[in-house]
Formats: structure tokens, C-alpha cells, sequence
């Protein structure tokens, strides 16, 4: 009988060791796919800095004026003042007052609740 209890007892051990193997190989899996992760956002973060160096670069004022003035016979873009806004008296504003609405001839329907949290 005890035999039998040792003999039971060491596939015990030994299922939980092999579980605890599986276990481990599943986590240094995990680990290292984490670290490809962590890599490649990395790299993305380096490359999204890149990408907006290059669009400030590309924007720069000056860059800009000088493409219009190269194309200003096929844009016809001009400089930005301030006489190309519309006035404020132009602008159409709704009316200060709200339509007022009669609802003395409207009939009441009361409805019943059914399934109620009562029931």
C-alpha cells in the first residue's frame, strides 16, 4: 500500500513539474514577444519623430511663400490680411427671441408601464 502512495505521490511530482516546465517555456514565449513589442514601438516612435521633423521642415513658412510666388500664375494664392474677413454686422445671427408655441390644444395620453420591476 505504501508502494503504491510513493508510486502515486512521484507522478503527482512529476505532473506538476512538467506543468511547471510548460508553464515557464509559455512565459519566456510571452516575454520575448513582448520585447519584439516593446522594439517595434520603439521604432515607430522614432519614425513618427522623423516623419514630423520632416513635415515641420516642409511647412516652413518661408518654403511655403516661396512655392506660391513660383506658382502664383496657376494658384493665384495671395498673402492673408485681415480685409479678407467678413464684418460682424454681415453676419446673419438667429433672432434673439424664440418662436413661442401653443400647446393648450394638445390632448394628454397616459400609458400604462408594463413589466415593471414590481412584478
Amino acid at each position: 500500500m505504501r508502494s503504491f502512495l510513493y508510486i502515486i505521490m512521484f507522478n503527482a511530482v512529476m505532473g506538476l513539474a512538467y506543468w511547471a516546465y510548460q508553464e515557464n517555456v509559455h512565459t519566456q514565449r510571452e516575454l520575448a514577444n513582448v520585447q519584439d513589442l516593446h522594439e517595434s514601438i520603439g521604432k515607430a516612435r522614432n519614425r513618427l519623430a522623423i516623419l514630423r521633423a520632416e513635415w515641420a521642415y516642409q511647412n516652413r513658412p518661408r518654403r511655403l511663400q516661396d512655392l506660391a510666388d513660383l506658382n502664383y500664375e496657376n494658384l493665384q494664392l495671395l498673402p492673408l490680411r485681415a480685409d479678407h474677413f467678413g464684418r460682424v454686422d454681415e453676419v446673419g445671427f438667429p433672432p434673439d427671441s424664440f418662436p413661442v408655441f401653443d400647446l393648450g390644444g394638445l390632448e394628454v395620453i397616459e400609458v400604462a408601464q408594463r413589466g415593471g420591476i414590481d412584478d
